[in-house]
């Protein structure tokens, strides 16, 4: 396994870390949080799908990847009831990108504002 992401917060707190990791042309990113580079999380649902995917293709560039790559996604939401306008934003950020397999699930609680997070699991050059 070839480690290939490592993250560094801006806010100096060491924690153990790897946004993703790549083998035999496979890449596993991490659980993406609808977190911007300044530390803001949007209000509402949509922003924080679109910057869910800004976090996710930021990663997958990194590792020499694209949307276009992503082969499973995984869709933590905290209200179920939310799945709708999630839904929306999700099929606007991927347009014009193969839709990958995903389940999505209602999760008891996230930290802070969040409302969503999304792991995912990409093809990239081995």
């Amino acid at each position: 396994m070839n480690l290939v992401a490592r993250t560094d917060f801006t806010d100096g707190k060491p924690r153990p870390y790897t946004a993703s990791a790549a083998s035999g042309g496979i890449l596993f990113l991490c659980g993406q949080v609808p977190v911007g580079e300044d530390g803001a999380v949007d209000a509402d649902i949509a922003g924080q799908v679109r910057q869910v995917f800004d976090n996710m293709e930021a990663v997958l560039k990194n590792a020499g990847s694209s949307l276009s790559h992503l082969l499973k996604l995984t869709v933590f939401l905290a209200d179920l009831d939310e799945f709708d306008a999630y839904n929306a934003a999700y099929l606007t950020r991927l347009s014009g990108h193969p839709l990958p397999p995903r389940t999505t699930v209602q999760v008891a609680r996230f930290r802070g504002e969040k409302r969503i997070e999304i792991d995912a699991v990409a093809a990239v050059a081995a």
